[in-house]
């Protein structure tokens, strides 16, 4: 091979990898543009939601929730259940956040949220501020996601 043949090589793969390396960071800049978003499956987020039928059990509408009540949530320490309620009093969710995300926004009853459908989840943020701070991802997500231990 060519020093001029080897050289080309070099260049193009290190074009490669600065593409390869930007688009991956483009991405996580997009993945965290939620600020200090924190998030969690829907299988342990969302504890129900309008008309409790099964299949609608965790289906939430896109739109605005006004919360109507703030307690512990039961049998499960560090969390804190926020149940909100759209306009249509049929549509009310019921979501499990653990406490130090409630805390660090400071939610109260009469608060309005906004719930946004995303092909990985569903986004919950303050309708005050339109920023997220709690990621609902759906259960395949989530499990993709989830840390594992890595041997070397």
């Amino acid at each position: 091979m060519s020093v001029h043949l080897l050289l080309r090589q070099a260049v193009v793969v290190s074009l490669l990898s600065f593409a390869v390396g930007a688009q991956a960071e483009s991405f996580a800049s997009s993945a965290s543009s939620a600020g200090s978003a924190s998030s969690g499956s829907v299988s342990d987020s969302l504890a129900g939601s309008s008309n409790s039928s099964h299949d609608n059990k965790r289906k939430v509408a896109d739109g605005e929730y006004r919360i109507i009540q703030i307690a512990a949530t039961p049998d499960r320490a560090g969390r804190t259940r926020v149940t909100m309620q759209a306009d249509d009093p049929q549509q009310r969710v019921v979501l499990d956040l653990p406490q130090a995300t409630f805390d660090k926004q400071g939610l109260v009853a009469g608060d309005v949220m906004y719930a946004h459908n995303r092909v990985y989840g569903i986004e919950f943020g303050r309708q005050d501020t339109r920023q997220p701070f709690y990621l609902v991802l759906a259960d395949e997500w989530y499990g993709e996601l989830a840390s594992r231990p890595v041997g070397i």
